[in-house]
């Protein structure tokens, strides 16, 4: 019997400390979970998402919800882009070599803006000595300035050797080029 009254007395004292607590406001209710949201202490652990406070009625006697504060905020992102120097142009070189001449044939090479850097970029080509006829002898060098620091690169020129070229007729040859960072 004595056992009872303390366990009568301990409950009393706990739903006093409770009533207490709701009434300074220092207490927050265990709020409802809704229909189709598990409990957190369950042993699956979904997520439990609380359900927003009702305060008032509206004109057809429903509760209305209200926020009870908002923030405003404001987020500014700034992102620097780089574009990467690259050739624009196409270049298409033709030329009629005659016996034993010596041709030298300039061409421009047009990048997509102005390198930002002095003497750091350079023009790199697939082959730059060619065996135009496919004799085993190189014929033809391309010669580019070792950087280039403008749009339009004008210095670079083809030199072909009339003498070095053993057979006759119509060569193609294509030769990629692209744009070279320097160390």
């Amino acid at each position: 019997m004595k056992n009872f009254k303390i366990l009568i007395f301990l409950i009393s004292l706990i739903f006093l400390k409770n009533g207490r607590a709701y009434a300074k406001g220092d207490f927050t209710p265990p709020i409802p979970l809704p229909p189709g949201i598990a409990n957190p202490e369950s042993p699956n652990n979904d997520f439990e998402v609380p359900d927003i406070k009702k305060s008032g009625l509206d004109v057809d006697g429903e509760d209305l919800r209200y926020l009870e504060k908002t923030y405003t905020v404001m987020m500014e992102a700034k992102v620097d882009v780089f574009i990467p120097l690259e050739v624009v142009s196409d270049i298409n070189i033709e030329a009629t070599v005659i016996g034993n001449q010596i041709k030298d044939i300039p061409f421009e090479i047009e990048l997509n803006r102005a390198p930002e850097k002095k003497d750091y970029y350079s023009i790199k080509y697939s082959e730059s000595v060619i065996d135009i006829d496919g004799d085993g002898n190189p014929d033809t060098y391309i010669h580019s300035p070792k950087y280039i620091n403008e749009k339009i690169s004008r210095d670079n020129y083809v030199k072909i050797y009339g003498e070095k070229i053993s057979k006759e007729g119509k060569h193609n040859k294509t030769i990629y080029v692209t744009v070279e960072v320097g160390e």
